[in-house]
């Protein structure tokens, strides 16, 4: 029987290989990273992820497994075929690349070319990856996304924003018009950022989409080894933090630990279980790090401590709303997508807010220029 994405999930992005957290694993302990089995059935890929070298190394970790034993989640969206690459900011969106009568025909390539990559015949979950504008509202990008499905290149669908944080009002409007081919989203939350994703969630349950959360790991601060003073290798993503984050984040840890351990859960393990208590989340994939140097704690490890968080929330309400109190990180930074701080021409993460948008806030009871705006 075919299993939909399960309580805590593999990004192919762990592993420091294709994108820049910790030290890069090598080929064979990435894949034997990513293979799932003890305890964690899912796994997530990315087409663009090392221009297709995720997919190959996903495929590796599917090697021999009984299909029906794991929940492949692929994603599409970034047109690295026609596509130039812009420097750090990545391959553009095949809605930049190619006119609105081609976007079903590249869907149709970039899922045919992945699955073949990763060598299985159909994802469990494919998800539109970092859509621009046009991504969360245009009909034809949907409608091609729905026809993958009909072709059975796919069970089920979804749309995953980014790679920055953001994106609240547009998320809401593609579930609120296409709610019927939209299963799944995949939103950035954490008991540290439970801003602004908190507001998208009530809107999931109403159109009955799931979410899968990542980044529950908060920057690696969740697996305790990341302390002030902490050494990043070049380029390292985190480098791109804000100064004092560490230093905040764990103040704020070590006020959340007694919560944990109350009921026998690492910190890593809570940050997933606040996850899990949240409306419409059922899936936590935090990213797995090699941090850098000699003593460092094995990848090894951390995956086997996600595997045994308890699939089931034992945190008390009480509990999860205190851990969201410790944590609130409301208006400290500005967030992608629509806003009412944009002005001028939309840029492919960045637009302004429109009267559609406006309306879709109203509904929902959320003041941009309150609710949606860095403020710290």
């Amino acid at each position: 029987m075919a299993l939909n994405p399960t309580t805590t999930a593999l990004g192919a992005w762990s592993g420091g290989r294709f994108m820049h957290f910790g030290e890069p694993l090598d080929d064979d302990r990435l894949v034997a990273l990513l293979r799932p089995g003890g305890g964690i059935d899912t796994v997530i890929t990315a087409d663009v992820y090392g221009q297709g070298e995720a997919d190959r190394i996903v495929g590796r970790a599917l090697a021999g497994l009984d299909r029906d034993a794991y929940c492949l989640v692929g994603a599409v969206g970034h047109d690295f075929y026609e596509g130039e690459r812009a420097g750090a900011k990545g391959f553009p969106r095949f809605t930049a690349t190619r006119p609105p009568e081609r976007w079903g025909a590249y869907l149709r390539e970039a899922a045919e070319r992945s699955l073949e990559r990763c060598g299985v015949d159909a994802f469990d979950l494919l998800l539109l990856h970092n859509p621009d504008r046009d991504g969360y509202r245009d009909p034809r990008v949907w409608e091609g996304m729905a026809e993958l499905r009909d072709a059975g290149l796919t069970r089920l669908l979804g749309v995953a924003p980014g790679p920055a944080n953001g994106f609240t009002l547009d998320l809401i409007d593609c579930f609120e018009r296409f709610g019927e081919v939209v299963d799944w989203a995949m939103v950035i939350l954490s008991p540290m950022e439970p801003w602004p994703a908190s507001f998208v969630l009530d809107a999931a349950v109403r159109q009955g989409v799931r979410t899968i959360t990542r980044v529950a790991d908060y920057g690696g601060l969740f697996w305790d080894d990341v302390r002030p003073g902490h050494e990043f290798r070049e380029r390292d993503h985190r480098l791109f933090r804000p100064d004092g984050w560490i230093e905040d984040g764990c103040e704020r840890l070590e006020r959340m630990r007694p919560i944990g351990e109350r009921h026998g859960l690492t910190p890593l393990q809570l940050a997933v279980q606040w996850n899990l208590a949240q409306p419409s989340v059922s899936c936590v994939v935090p990213t797995l790090i090699q941090e850098a140097g000699a003593g460092a704690r094995p990848i090894e490890d951390k995956r086997a401590e996600l595997a045994a968080t308890p699939h089931e929330v034992v945190l008390t309400p009480e509990e999860v709303e205190r851990l969201r109190e410790i944590g609130d990180n409301t208006g400290c930074m500005a967030l992608k997508g629509a806003s009412v701080a944009h002005h001028g021409e939309p840029q492919p993460d960045a637009w302004p807010l429109d009267e559609e948008l406006a309306r879709v806030a109203s509904r929902w009871e959320i003041d941009p220029a309150r609710d949606l705006v860095k403020t710290a």
